[in-house]
């Protein structure tokens, strides 16, 4: 099993994630609906990749990307952001942060999971 944590403070795009994802019987999701719930989560779950909103309040995407570096148990998980900013500069600047790829949002629900599965392989 692969452990995918989905990470996106809106219920409903959190809710379609999930459905979506558990497409790839290979995946086992969890959502978190903040920044520091995300950071708890991943350091006691150890998800195979997270997925992360970039524009949350209190905390958005890039600062809990920080954090996950920051810390030895969750520096090395892999982190694609979700976002509708997908200009090429936003872009490149998110893959300079060190982030494994970015999702545009929204995402088409019939392909996340394939696109995930590319992101991983």
């Amino acid at each position: 099993m692969t452990r995918i944590l989905y990470v996106d403070d809106e219920a409903d795009i959190r809710e379609v994630a999930e459905m979506s994802l558990e497409l790839d019987p290979e995946f086992e999701v969890r959502t978190c609906a903040t920044g520091p719930e995300a950071i708890a989560q991943a350091s006691a779950w150890q998800p195979d990749l997270v997925l992360l909103d970039v524009m949350m309040p209190e905390m958005d995407g890039p600062t809990v990307f920080a954090h996950l570096r920051a810390a030895p148990q969750t520096a090395a998980i892999p982190v694609v952001f979700i976002t509708a900013r997908t200009q090429a500069s936003e872009v490149r600047g998110f893959e300079a942060l060190g982030a494994r790829g970015v999702l545009a949002k929204p995402f088409d629900p019939m392909t996340l999971a394939i696109k995930v599965r590319e992101l991983i392989d």
